[in-house]
């Protein structure tokens, strides 16, 4: 009897250790999008991409269109296509939009959507 239990405990065990263990995820398919860019003078360029990463952020660094690092609140952009924005300097930063709305997540924390246009416009402040 006591055989018994000693191995339905180490069964038991084993069972918990393999639950616990880590689950390996599929990659993510490639999902389709498009960003347009704006500058200053209202000047666009529309860029159309597809991409398995995990955020939008990740997806535009790695294509090389913006130039970002990580900052105290998530990915800062620091220059889309060349073309640099600096608050301190000149009060320009660069506004995120998804599909035409003002984003209210950061471009590093937004997930990619299949078919989602985002916005990347230059913005002087006051």
């Amino acid at each position: 009897m006591k055989k018994i239990i000693s191995m339905l405990l180490a069964l038991a065990m084993l069972f918990t250790l393999a639950a616990c263990g880590a689950k390996e995820e599929a990659p993510a398919e490639p999902v389709s999008f498009k960003v347009i860019v704006t500058d200053l003078e209202g000047n666009e360029s529309t860029y159309e991409y597809t991409s398995n990463a995990s955020s939008v952020g990740e997806a535009l660094v790695a294509e090389g269109l913006i130039e970002a690092h990580e900052g105290s609140f998530g990915l800062f952009i620091d220059a889309v296509n060349g073309i640099a924005a600096d608050w301190d300097k000149d009060q320009t930063y660069w506004a995120f939009y998804i599909n035409g709305e003002y984003a209210v997540t950061g471009i590093g924390e937004t997930e990619i959507t299949a078919g989602a246009t985002y916005n990347l416009t230059l913005t002087k402040g006051e």
